[in-house]
């Protein structure tokens, strides 16, 4: 008897910050079914935060467990981290975890920069789940980047407690209290946050691409990985096919 061996299209690689919930869950529901997501977790958040330099090492080590997992692509799955540094600061560290797993790495931040290039945006609507100090040091990456930032807003949530719980109409409300007739897209930055079931109706209301942290990271591991499945319910990003250059 000859038996066909189980290979998935591809291994997508996620390493999250401890605090986080819903990472696991959302990538788990979203991904094709033939697209096995594999997580680690290491200490960056909370007790745990430093700047993305003290990070590296473990970031790294992580990869490196990802990477016997025989992972295609290898995601750095947290906005506010892998915008910490700054735009040279999150470069490296891809280059070291691509150097270290002999593979394609991408974190949410360079996703979240490559859907808005995709999408031909460059002046955003931007939600943030955190208070205003978290908010702005977002807002410095995004500028150093050369978005004009038309509007927005922090949360202010006291943190990921009550960031993995806020329900979908939360953001949603966020968002539409933003809206901008001169925006070319809108962006709810949070890995921790329940923002992806409202995306496809945002985008109806507002008549605008709505990027998210972990809808970016989905399409952008998923391009990086050959594979250019549509999702529709996680809006018009999912139909684009390329991986387009930062803005």
């Amino acid at each position: 008897m000859t038996y066909e061996a189980i290979i998935p299209r591809a291994r997508i690689g996620f390493i999250i910050p401890t605090s986080n919930r819903l990472v696991e869950p959302q990538m788990q529901h979203y991904l094709p079914s033939d697209v096995v997501p594999h997580f680690t977790r290491i200490g960056m958040t909370n007790s745990h935060k430093a700047p993305l330099d003290q990070l590296l090492p473990r970031i790294l080590h992580a990869s490196s467990m990802l990477a016997e997992a025989k992972c295609n692509v290898t995601v750095l799955q947290c906005t506010g981290t892998s915008m910490s540094g700054g735009v040279d600061a999150e470069k490296k560290v891809i280059a070291e975890i691509e150097h270290a797993t002999g593979r394609p790495a991408i974190s949410a931040a360079s996703a979240v920069t490559s859907a808005l290039g995709a999408l031909g945006a460059s002046r955003l609507v931007f939600v943030s789940e955190t208070k205003q100090h978290g908010h702005e040091a977002k807002l410095r990456y995004l500028r150093e980047m050369g978005y004009d930032i038309v509007a927005d807003k922090a949360a202010g949530l006291s943190g990921s407690d009550e960031w993995c719980t806020m329900p979908p109409r939360f953001w949603f409300d966020q968002a539409v209290a933003l809206r901008r007739n001169d925006a070319d897209a809108y962006f709810i930055s949070c890995a921790n946050i329940h923002s992806l079931p409202v995306i496809r109706e945002l985008e109806q209301e507002l008549g605008r691409p709505v990027v998210t942290s972990n809808q970016a990271s989905l399409w952008l591991s998923l391009r990086k990985a050959g594979i250019n499945d549509v999702i529709p319910a996680l809006g018009r990003l999912f139909h684009q096919d390329g991986v387009a250059a930062r803005v």
